[in-house]
Parts: C-alpha cells; structure tokens; sequence
C-alpha cells in the first residue's frame, strides 16, 4: 500500500477559505501601499548564493536553504574535497543558487542593478514568500510571505512619520483596534552603549535589550554580564529598566540621560520630531509609544526602529517591524543610498484576526448561486442565463451532472452557497434562499437585481 503522502516540516496547505482571508489581507494591505504612493515590484523566488551569503551574519547563513546545482552537482567536487568533509567550502561547490530568506537584500540588490532605470526616491512594496531553515514553532513557519514597503533614496524623517501612519491605516482598515507601534533609534542605543563605556560592546548590548519582554530584566542584566558589559555599565543603565511616563516625558528623560553623548542627541531630536509630528497629524485606532528597550534584532539598522505589538487581549509577538539604514545598498557596492521600510508579519495578523473573530462574512463567499442540473436538454438554457449573469460580476456556477436533485442541493449547502435557483419555466427563474428557505418566482431581470 503506497503511504501517504505528506508535506515538509515547517510550510502549510491552505484551504479556499484560508486563502480567501489571507488574500483579503493582502488587497487591504496593497490598496493603501498604493495611495501612499508605494508601487509594487517582484523579485525571483532564489538568487545567487553570494547574493544572499554573508548579509544576515553566521546564524541566519545558517538558515538560507541552499539549492543543489542541476544535473552531476558533484562534477566540480575532487576526491579529496569530498573526504575532507569540509561543508563550508563543499556547499560553494555543489549550491550556486539558495531561496531567498527576506525581500529586503533581494530589494537592495534589484535598487543596485537597476539604479539607473529608477526614480529616486524609489517607493516600492513587495508581497512575496521567503524561506528559512528555522525550527518551527507556532507561529513561525519555513516559508511564509512579507509584505515591506520601503522607500530608498531619502533622508527625510517625514517617510517615517508616514510609514507609521501606513501602519495606522492599514490596521484600521483591518479593523483590528488596540494596535501598539512602538518606536526607538539606534544612534539612542549607540548613545546609551558610549554613555555606560560600553560602544566597544554595542551589539551584544542591543542583542541582549532587545530580549527584555522574553526573558526580564534580571535575564537581561545576566546576559550582558557574560558578554563582558561591567556592573558599573548596568548601574548606568537601570534607568532604562524603568522608563515610564508621555512620549515627551520619555524624551526629556533621554536627553538628560545622552547629554554627553553627540550620537545619542541626534537621535533623540530624530525621534522627537518623528513622535511629535505623528501626534500632530493623528492616528485613527492605534497607539504610539517610545520604547528605549526596542533594539530590533537585524543590526543595519542606522536610525529609526519599529515593532508592533498586536492588542492586549490575544497571546502574539510582535505582528510588523522595520526601520531606517543608511547603506544597505552598500553591500553591493553603491554607497550612501539611505532607506527606510517596515514589513508586516501577514501570518500573525492572519492569525490575530481570526481569534478575534474580525474577517468580515464575504471573505469568504465564493460562488453566490448554483443552478441545478435538470439535464441536457435544460443545461444550455441554464448556461446562457449563467453567462449573462457573469457579465454582470455575479459568481454563478451549475452543478455539472444531472444527479439527484437532493445531492445537488447537499453540494451547495456544505459549499456555502446562499442561493439555487431550482428551475427555468416559462422564462422565469425559481431561486431558493437556502439560509431563509423563502422561495420566489423572478424574471432575469429580477433575478440580477436580487443577486447584485
């Protein structure tokens, strides 16, 4: 007996409803990407491994999915290669491609080869699945979609300002209340890192802030400490341990905290403007809070830093992030070429959603009448009222056999399908409400009406 079959660890088959919601989504999603002025690009499922190797540091290489070359993969591989078991040096022989693991270095490297075809600044956004090599856990699967907007080719704080109001609208639309972005700088962080004389020890720094909501305060002190950050660094620190009060109270509090730190001024002035003008122009349903503990794991982070925070009431990480880099694109050898971009984490918003039971019915209406099958001699007739209705945008189908009247009505039942029209006589159509059970009489032209 042949087994069944199955799929890999880590990715997923999504039913019609599934993907009626996640496509709900993502049209919410691209109609404000695109009245913001944001326009769609797509970029190939893999690159090549040098695209992608090296840019997320040796955990996340760890983690690109390497694909073998075509046909003999072992041609260019000796012998002695192969018994030296050497898997670094083994896999640049055999894996010339690997699936990309974000949008956003597949984005920097199509701004370089592209750079003289674009208007900068360039706003783009990109919905498309990555893949990762990661452990799978709720919530965090192998190949899943981002969905990031980016603009590069400014400096301008008012593109974040605007990108926290894209958060704000999009959420909204959504309909998904109690939405918390939360907002820091990196050059705050390097601030705090040269205030504490701790700048030669700024990642490990960052890394360990960053895990405050995981593991608390005491697990973050003990991490920094075997990173070799001093006790008398911690001491400067605590403040931050503590840190409450209005976005300007924060503010104050930080600018007395970085006085001596030139960096770290900057970067408050940077968040205060970005804070102030957001509170000015107003948000429709979610919140904005100065987070200082915010670090953000990804370290090309240059400047402003989001995360969100999906409402109180539902047990979820953070469901989007971003953030200002100065030079990405660097990587690839064009230089000075500032972005900014935040991302949208569709699987957590999918599943925040559906626990607070927020898709709207329609989602997922697919067909909206079925016409039974009478057989052949009636099926024609039937389908040329079909094809008018189509015209019209109404989703119509027939049952395809001529089976028994009460299977064909099974098959709408269990498909959902509100309405059947029963029968064709004398030009006129019997249509049945199968949630009502009312049945009328109606001309076709009646019949559009009560359909449309």
């Amino acid at each position: 007996m042949a087994s069944k079959p199955s799929i890999p660890k880590g990715t997923r088959d999504f039913s019609p409803s599934e993907v009626s919601k996640r496509n709900y989504i993502m049209g919410v999603m691209r109609n404000h990407f695109e009245k913001f002025g944001y326009q769609p690009i797509e970029t190939p499922s893999f690159e090549n491994s040098d695209t992608l190797m090296g840019k997320y540091g040796e955990e996340g290489d760890r983690l690109i999915f390497k694909i073998l070359n075509s046909g003999d993969y072992l041609d260019k591989v000796s012998a002695e290669e192969l018994a030296d078991l050497n898997y670094k040096k083994l896999t640049t022989k055999i894996s010339e491609k690997a699936l990309r693991y974000d949008l956003t270095v597949p984005f920097a490297r199509y701004v370089v080869q592209h750079q003289n075809e674009i208007e900068f600044p360039f706003k783009r956004y990109q919905i498309q699945p990555v893949w990762r090599a990661d452990r799978p856990q709720k919530g965090r699967f192998r190949e899943f979609f981002q969905c990031d907007a980016d603009v590069v080719g400014s400096t301008s704080l008012w593109q974040e300002a605007e990108l926290v109001q894209l958060y704000d609208a999009v959420f909204t639309s959504l309909g998904l209340k109690g939405v918390t972005i939360k907002i820091n700088n990196r050059k705050i962080l390097s601030g705090i890192a040269e205030v504490i004389g701790a700048s030669d020890k700024l990642i490990d720094f960052t890394v360990a802030l960053d895990k405050l909501d995981k593991i608390g305060e005491d697990g973050v002190k003990k991490e920094m400490l075997e990173k070799g950050i001093s006790e008398e660094a911690l001491v400067k620190v605590q403040p931050l341990f503590n840190f409450t009060g209005s976005i300007q109270e924060k503010i104050i509090q930080l600018s007395d905290l970085l006085s001596s730190s030139e960096e770290g001024i900057k970067g408050v002035e940077e968040l205060q403007f970005i804070c102030e003008t957001v509170i000015k122009l107003g948000l429709q349903t979610a919140q904005l809070d100065l987070d200082v503990t915010l670090a953000r794991g990804l370290n090309y982070y240059t400047g402003a830093i989001f995360e969100v925070a999906a409402p109180k009431e539902v047990s979820m990480g953070s469901i989007g992030g971003g953030g200002r880099y100065d030079d990405l694109t660097g990587i690839f050898g064009l230089k000075n070429m500032s972005g900014v971009g935040i991302s949208f984490g569709l699987d957590r918003i999918y599943l925040v959603l559906d626990e607070l039971n927020l898709f709207p019915e329609t989602v997922t209406t697919s067909t909206k009448v079925l016409f039974l099958n009478f057989g052949q001699e009636q099926a024609f007739e039937v389908m040329q009222a079909i094809t008018k209705l189509r015209m019209e945008n109404i989703k119509v189908e027939m049952y395809p056999d001529a089976a028994k009247i009460d299977k064909q009505f099974k098959h709408a039942e269990r498909r959902n399908i509100p309405f059947v029209v029963k029968e064709i006589s004398n030009g006129l159509f019997t249509l049945k409400n199968l949630t009502s059970g009312e049945q009328t009489q109606l001309s076709f032209a009646d019949l559009l009406s009560q359909l449309s």
